[in-house]
């Protein structure tokens, strides 16, 4: 067995200064290959720690992890091939599969994480993914060491399962099921990647961004899975079967969404909406914080989240405070009493919201006189705000302080409800006058 004749040679090499020369090297190895990833990584933070984007800086912190096996593993197969040479490298036989495997579990998972968690915490079946994978990877290197490994892919190459008119080994269908999942991780992590650098290019509008990641991201997609099939031995030419049946799903079960679908691309394209616009659609209000392609994210001032299909924002008529124009208005309304004169309070009020943050010079604050109400004149300050995505509730509040300084100081008087008495002091005079008197 190759696994006895590995021992043997292990246990022959023992008394020889050839184990302990492989022993060095392989102690060496591992320091020079842990102590250069640790200078590129510090030497890249220097010169980039000014630069949060780029593919270049794309997760370089978490690639760290993934530098030293990777080194180790170039350093180990240089060694082995130079002392091969001159001695027995049967330790060096042993460490060199083990580091690879290690070097591959770290790759595999760093693109897993570029793709699925690079905004959040790991997910629990990311986490069992990567345990059953490790567990694989470990297994092949065991039976590559036991000399079975050639053994097992002969059993997977012999025996094929009949799939139709035609039969496939299952060594196809583990090559084909593999360079899926690879090809499909790869395209992943490229449009995650192209996406974060192209919401980063200030110059580009917002819509275009989201469009061009969206489109970049599902064409690399459809090519990996053509790809890949392509390398699994399958015939292209039963897709046309597959898209035809789509097509009519499409037209039948699938008709809202693909509307919805479609919807999400007119938007974007057409940028009538865009994220940060203060909308109201409906019974639902708030601003836009995401736009996908099946739905759009509202996010109150409340801080709830409404998912709006897209359909609905095509079909429906859409309040849009920031289409065109930025600037919205923004009042509060105030009674004062008849006692009052109005070409003082006027002035007054059109002058406390100047200087409160958020509120624009230009068009300056103005006053209005609504109505004469039963209380009093009904007053209307109104002021413009340039940023509407945050709210018009602050600068609200901070104006009605500073009209609330002016009221506790006796410069503006409120109108209180007053009721006309009259009418009835004169009834119940009568009433007094015509009761019997008392004796």
């Amino acid at each position: 067995m190759p696994l006895q004749q590995l021992l043997a040679d292990l246990l022959g090499d023992i008394h020889q200064p050839a184990i302990l020369w492989q022993a060095l090297a392989i102690v060496l190895c591992v320091l020079v290959g842990w102590g250069l990833a640790r200078l590129m990584h510090r030497s890249w933070l220097q010169n980039h720690q000014d630069q949060h984007g780029g593919l270049i800086g794309l997760g370089m912190g978490s690639f760290s992890r993934v530098l030293p096996p990777l080194l180790i593993f170039g350093l180990l197969v240089t060694t082995r091939a130079v002392m091969a040479h001159y001695q027995n490298v049967h330790l060096l036989d042993v460490a060199v599969p083990l580091s690879s495997s290690l070097a591959v579990i770290r790759t595999v998972f760093y693109l897993l994480r570029r793709v699925f968690a690079r905004r959040g915490p790991l997910g629990e079946a990311l986490q069992t993914f990567e345990k059953i994978f490790a567990l694989l990877v470990w297994l092949g290197v065991a039976l590559h060491i036991m000399g079975v490994l050639p053994d097992v892919i002969r059993f997977f190459e012999e025996h094929k399962l009949p799939i139709g008119q035609h039969k496939i080994s299952l060594s196809d269908l583990v090559e084909g099921a593999v360079s899926i999942v690879v090809l499909m991780m790869l395209a992943l992590w490229a449009g995650a990647a192209l996406e974060e650098r192209l919401m980063n290019v200030e110059r580009m509008h917002t819509s275009i961004r989201v469009v061009l990641a969206r489109m970049s991201r599902a064409v690399l997609i459809l090519v990996a899975v053509l790809f890949s099939l392509g390398l699994a031995g399958l015939d292209l030419t039963v897709l046309s079967v597959f898209g035809g049946a789509l097509g009519v799903g499409l037209g039948l079960g699938m008709q809202r969404i693909a509307s919805n679908y479609v919807s999400g691309f007119i938007i974007l394209l057409e940028r009538s909406l865009t994220i940060g616009d203060p909308i109201t659609i409906d019974k639902y209000s708030g601003k836009v914080a995401r736009i996908n392609t099946r739905y759009t994210v509202l996010r109150s001032t409340d801080g709830t989240q409404t998912l709006l299909p897209n359909e609905m924002l095509i079909t429906g008529v859409v309040l849009n405070q920031s289409l065109t124009n930025r600037n919205v208005r923004a009042v509060t309304k105030l009674t004062v009493s008849y006692d009052s004169d109005l070409s003082v309070v006027m002035p007054l009020l059109e002058a406390q919201p100047k200087g409160v943050a958020r509120v624009l010079e230009q068009p300056a604050p103005n006053v209005l006189l609504n109505a004469f109400a039963a209380d009093g004149y009904e007053l209307e300050v109104g002021f413009w705000l340039g940023d509407p995505e945050n709210g018009q509730g602050g600068p609200i509040s901070d104006v009605n302080k500073k009209i609330y300084a002016l009221v506790e100081s006796g410069q503006i008087k409120l109108g209180h409800p007053s009721i006309d008495t009259r009418l009835l002091d004169a009834h119940i005079t009568s009433v007094v006058a015509r009761a019997p008197n008392a004796t």
